[in-house]
């Protein structure tokens, strides 16, 4: 079968994108930090639990997200080329791209929940430490690129209660002050994905008693 035909290019769509997010984790153009997880804010406890077990079924939250998604682009592309394969030598022809896309995500995501499970006894315990984006307030970061001002943010590196390194965009929390690269700052506050920070040279702190 021609991988490149019509009716598999869901198929190896994903495992072009599979294959770009392996590069950029590679060459450090994206950072895939832990913290990008799934928070379930339900009102019952009874649909807590059982989206709990439905993304504990798929394998969500046992491996980083990132390495779960490269799992699942692979197998998505791996069964959806077989189920296609296996209806070409049954039916005498392909199914629809899109018809056939569909009906592989039903075995894909439980199959990537059954291969997860022995990855995650693998990856390094710390891999799976995962840190919401509000415990990084109140931590010291320092800025690697750029230079920090009002409504220009610049990139800084800080490290988490287990000394994780993320990249985070800072701001100035005062108006009109500019941070410039590799100064250190303390992140005093968030909104959304930006960071406000305070540098480190110009605080000034109480004497301890």
């Amino acid at each position: 079968m021609n991988l490149l035909a019509d009716h598999n290019l869901p198929f190896m769509a994903a495992l072009a994108v599979m294959l770009l997010l392996a590069l950029a984790q590679l060459f450090g153009a994206l950072d895939f930090d832990s913290e990008a997880g799934f928070d379930a804010d339900l009102d019952g406890d009874g649909d807590l639990g059982f989206v709990e077990g439905l993304l504990s079924l798929f394998g969500i939250g046992r491996v980083p997200f990132t390495v779960w998604l490269a799992l699942f682009l692979f197998l998505f592309a791996g069964l959806g080329v077989g189920i296609q394969s296996l209806a070409q030598g049954l039916l005498g022809a392909p199914l629809d791209r899109w018809l056939a896309a569909a009906l592989t995500v039903v075995p894909a995501l439980p199959v990537t929940g059954l291969v997860s499970r022995p990855l995650a006894r693998i990856l390094p315990r710390d891999e799976t430490s995962a840190v919401t984006l509000d415990s990084l307030v109140g931590r010291r970061a320092r800025i690697v690129t750029g230079k920090s001002r009002a409504g220009s943010p610049a990139r800084a590196q800080v490290r988490d209660i287990h000394d994780h390194p993320h990249h985070v965009m800072v701001v100035p929390h005062e108006d009109g002050a500019e941070i410039g690269e590799g100064e250190e700052v303390l992140l005093v506050r968030r909104e959304g994905e930006t960071f406000y920070g305070i540098a480190l040279q110009d605080r000034r702190l109480a004497p301890a008693d």
